[in-house]
């Protein structure tokens, strides 16, 4: 049987997920290096489960989610290596990917810290225009409306039946008047995220990169910008560099992982997000999901 690791980006954030992973190794080190790093107790944040009194206290601020779901997904897929348990090639969803070059031990987990603080800060500042999900819809016609209405591209092809777009607000509106859909829901995000609306920091994201050394991978690794399995470090380390400009393309993700007739998916992370989609997309996969203690096994 194939398996392959998959890690979720945000929007898998949970309160209380840091709890359900704090008897493992480790976590009391890596969330304390962290905490150092970015000058807050990231574990608290992931436990406060009360109003925040500011942004820098809130899990979903960008500056926290990211940096908490690595965490949470480093610690657990250590684990599980720990148990003697590997996949044949991991892949990641947006933030995920970097959790996945982390598991192939393509970057140590001081690199990882440092470059999410780098990445989630260029990501919060980008404040030129929204996203939003799609639902339920004809897929021609929205690739028409992609194609007819300026700024706005997919930012997220997640499923056959799920999209995240990326634009101008104007084009969004102008977009959700058009389409036939079962949801369409304007995202609470400060900028347009894995669209042409970020070159000006997927450049700085890339400057940054130059410093960080890409070891080859243990193992095959999937990636947004180009969904192929990949073990060349020089070209792991081209597609995260335009992965922050351009769409996650999850859907050809999971089409190329059906290819393998007896495949095992295993989420790694502390929601089913990514388990869902492909319950819903795929057939006759075995999935599970890893999100406690208590799963380390799967």
């Amino acid at each position: 049987m194939t398996v392959a690791w998959v890690f979720p980006g945000q929007g898998s954030q949970k309160i209380g997920m840091a709890k359900q992973i704090e008897n493992l190794p480790g976590t009391k080190e890596r969330f304390s290096y962290a905490s150092e790093i970015f000058e807050r107790n990231l574990f608290e944040i992931c436990e406060l489960n009360v109003e925040p009194i500011n942004p820098l206290s809130d899990l979903n601020n960008t500056s926290n989610t990211q940096i908490c779901l690595f965490l949470v997904e480093s610690i657990l897929l250590d684990a599980l290596k720990n148990n003697g348990l590997k996949p044949n090639y991991v892949a990641g969803h947006s933030l995920g990917e970097i959790t996945a070059l982390y598991c192939a031990d393509v970057f140590s987990f001081q690199d990882c810290v440092s470059l999410i603080k780098v990445r989630s800060q260029l990501m919060l500042n980008a404040v030129k225009g929204s996203m939003a999900a799609v639902i339920g819809f004809d897929r021609n016609q929205l690739d028409l409306l992609v194609k007819k209405i300026d700024d706005v591209v997919i930012a997220n092809d997640n499923s056959s039946s799920q999209v995240v777009l990326s634009g101008s607000d104007e084009a969004l509106d102008n977009l959700s008047r058009e389409i036939s859909c079962k949801k369409f829901l304007k995202l609470n995000v400060s900028g347009a995220f894995h669209s042409p609306f970020m070159n000006e920091p997927s450049a700085q994201f890339s400057e940054y990169l130059k410093q960080i050394k890409f070891k080859n991978p243990s193992f095959p690794v999937i990636s947004n910008y180009e969904p192929s399995l990949c073990s060349d470090p020089n070209e792991l380390k081209i597609r995260l560099e335009n992965q922050m400009c351009n769409g996650v393309r999850w859907r050809e993700t999971m089409d190329l992982m059906a290819k393998d007739t007896d495949l095992h998916i295993v989420e790694i992370g502390p929601s089913n997000v990514l388990s869902g989609l492909g319950k819903r997309h795929l057939k006759d996969v075995k999935i599970s999901q890893v999100s406690s203690s208590d799963q380390i096994n799967y």
